[in-house]
Formats: C-alpha cells, sequence, structure tokens
C-alpha cells in the first residue's frame, strides 16, 4: 500500500505513535509518505520505503496567523496526485482532519478517490475540542471521515460524551516496539551515574503542563526520600518547570533530583529506572507509562482516562485518585521497599506491556486500511 501520514513532528504522543506506526509500516514493505510542517523527531529517512513532505508555511504580511489549515489541505492534494497515494491517515483531529476532508474533495473533482482515516489521540478531542470555536469543524470531520480510531475506549467514550457523533469509532491501542529496547546497552553505567549510591531511581516523563501535575511527582518523592534512599529523573520540559524548581528548592531536594530535558531515546532512562511515576489529572492513554513497561519499570499511576487499561491495579503498579500524594507515595514505597516485590512487579510490567506490542496492533491498521481501500 502507498500510505500518507499526517501528523504533528514534536515529542507528544500523537507524533511519536504515528512515526513508529509509518515505520512499521515501511519495514513491512509499504510505501509511507510523511506530511508535516517539519521532520517527525523520531523520523529516520535514511530507512526504506520512508518519503517527507515538507508543509511550508510562508510568511505574508497580510496574515497575523498563518494559514497551516488551508496550506495543509493543497500539499495533500499535491502529494495524492502525484505519489498516487491509496489512502490518507491523519493524527490529532486538529486541523489535520479537516484538511484531509477538503483535499478529498477537491481531488475528487479531478476524479481522484482518497479515503482517509482519522486517530484521535486525546487533549484533541478532551482538552482543544471542549473549546467551543473548534466544535462544530472537530464533529463535522470526524463525522465526515472514512474511518475514525481512538486510542482507548475511554477516549472513545469522551468522544461521543463532547460531541455530536453518528458514526463508529474503533478502539486501536497505542502500541511499544520491543526492538528500541533490546538494543539497550549501557544501563548499568547509566544506573551508577544517577545513583552512585545504590539508591532507589524514580523518573517522571513528560510535557510539564499543568495536566500533568509534575508537582504532585516531587511530592510523592519528597516522601520516598525519607524512608528509603532514592534518586527523582524528569524527563522534559514545558511551561511548568519554573514551578518545579522552586519546589525542589523548597523541600531542599535539588542534590536528589536530575532535570534531564527533552530526550529522544526515552528508552535508555526508563531502562536504568526503578519506578514510573504518572499522576496526571488525565490521560487519553497513557503511553509514558507503557514505555516504562516495556522497560521493566512498575507504574504509579492516577486512575483517570484510558491509565487503567494499561496500567493494572496490583500487577504492573498501583493507581490512585487524582491528587492523593500520599497513597501514591505509599504504593511507590510498597514496590521499592522489598527487592523480591521490586522484581516481581518489574515482569509484570514487562509482561502487560507485550499485551501493546506493535506486531499486535499493526494487523488492526492494516486490516482497516485494505478494508477502505477496496
Amino acid at each position: 500500500m502507498n500510505i500518507g501520514i499526517v501528523c504533528y513532528p514534536t515529542f507528544g504522543g500523537s507524533g511519536v505513535v504515528a512515526t513508529e506506526l509509518g515505520k512499521a509500516l515501511a519495514y513491512k514493505g509499504h510505501k509511507v509518505h510523511f506530511i508535516s510542517y517539519q521532520q517527525p523527531v523520531r523520523l529516520d529517512l535514511f530507512s526504506e520505503n520512508i518519503y517527507y513532505h515538507e508543509v511550508k508555511v510562508s510568511d505574508y504580511p497580510l496574515f497575523d496567523y498563518q494559514p497551516y489549515e488551508l496550506v495543509l489541505t493543497s500539499k495533500l492534494v499535491d502529494v495524492v496526485k502525484f505519489e498516487k497515494l491509496d489512502l490518507l491517515h491523519v493524527h490529532y483531529a486538529i486541523p489535520h482532519a479537516s484538511a484531509a476532508y477538503m483535499a478529498q474533495h477537491i481531488l475528487a473533482k479531478e476524479g481522484i478517490t482518497i479515503p482517509f482515516i482519522t486517530t484521535l489521540h486525546g487533549t484533541d478531542i478532551t482538552l482543544v475540542g471542549k473549546d467551543v470555536s473548534f466544535e462544530p469543524v472537530i464533529t463535522f470531520a470526524i463525522n465526515e471521515s472514512n474511518a475514525v480510531t481512538a486510542v482507548s475506549e475511554s477516549l472513545k467514550q469522551d468522544t461521543y460524551k463532547h460531541f455530536k457523533i453518528t458514526r463508529d469509532i474503533e478502539v486501536i491501542p497505542n502500541f511499544i516496539c520491543f526492538e528500541e529496547y533490546k538494543k539497550i546497552e549501557d544501563s548499568d553505567f547509566l544506573r551508577k551515574s544517577f545513583a552512585p549510591n545504590g539508591e532507589k531511581i524514580l523518573v517522571h516523563i513528560s510535557n510539564f503542563r499543568p495536566v500533568k501535575r509534575v508537582q504532585d511527582v516531587i511530592r510523592i518523592f519528597d516522601i520516598v526520600r525519607k524512608q528509603i534512599p532514592a534518586k527523582l529523573l524528569l524527563v522534559g520540559d514545558g511551561p511548568e518547570r519554573h514551578k518545579i524548581e522552586e519546589l525542589c528548592r523548597e523541600i531542599q531536594a535539588c542534590d536528589c533530583i536530575k532535570f534531564l530535558g527533552k530526550v529522544k531515546d526515552t528508552e535508555r532512562i526508563l531502562s536504568a529506572s526503578d519506578l514510573f511515576i504518572l499522576p496526571s489529572e488525565s490521560e487519553s492513554f497513557g503511553l509514558a507509562a507503557l514505555e516504562a513497561m516495556a522497560a521493566k519499570v512498575p507504574v504509579i499511576s492516577t486512575n483517570t482516562g484510558g491509565i487503567p487499561e494499561v496500567n493494572l491495579q496490583g500487577f504492573s503498579g498501583y493507581l490512585s485518585n487524582v491528587g492523593d500524594v500520599e497513597d501514591m507515595a505509599k504504593n511507590a514505597l510498597s514496590i521499592l521497599k522489598d527487592e523480591a516485590v521490586l522484581n516481581q512487579f518489574k515482569q509484570a510490567a514487562y509482561q502487560q506491556a507485550q499485551q501493546f506490542d506493535i506486531h499486535k496492533i499493526l494487523p488492526m491498521y492494516e486490516e482497516l486500511y485494505r478494508s477502505l481501500i477496496k
């Protein structure tokens, strides 16, 4: 198949999932064309069957805000026509689904049929989508898509709750590429550099937005470190960083907490860690938790959104109510204090992650693609 993938190129979950999906499709022999305003961070253009088409937005003085949706539409028309694509797979509803709809109808005037799939990832529905100024367009674009998928049952139900959707939504969960974790060789070296005295290593990865509640991570860690020797790794960056740094100083824990910034190969950091903390207010799926589990790292998380579909209570980790820092710290200590218990949870986390192996998820997308092309 000749597939066009439209995504954001950033470190966020939707861009990562779209990129990894495209790479897996290309490895199986499909031709995959990525269409975005910048090369996705995890995309290797030296790989066979992968192509990248940049959406170039010109800086006209007429516009205060550049019309990316229109430029994207024109680019989709161009790529479909000249690369002879079989279908478009757009990730994140805004503005990719509406741009695909417009491109589809422009191409229809020229006798070209191109179906498009919209995959909903989370904040396009639960955050941005709730803005009344976007609601009519999102509703229309979802209903007019040839197929719609959501990354969790929770997100599917949220979509039906917040929008007047009149069509079916298929749940195809996020996935993990275990091959990336098998390449890791220096986890012992990293572990010693982060925790030279054998401290337990807790880790959090996010974009440091308020919804991620990173300050709760600090508070959880503060309780844990007072009972056992521990270090905390914070991977990512974002608008809440200055508040997090202030809290680190306030509790006098700066020597125990390391800010690593934006890291591409997070699996290396995870492989050197003991416990992953995810205290988010909302998560449509919890991809960061799944990535941790694939590295044999159990998860302490909230019980919101799609997280319970990934992190199983008492098996791969524990779940608590949003904001219940004391309960999350208690659960963390119950795992970390006993080496045998920790190893049991590590193996269980890995076992649970295998349910989301890309080799199990990829055929679901391929089957959907073929049903639309027929």
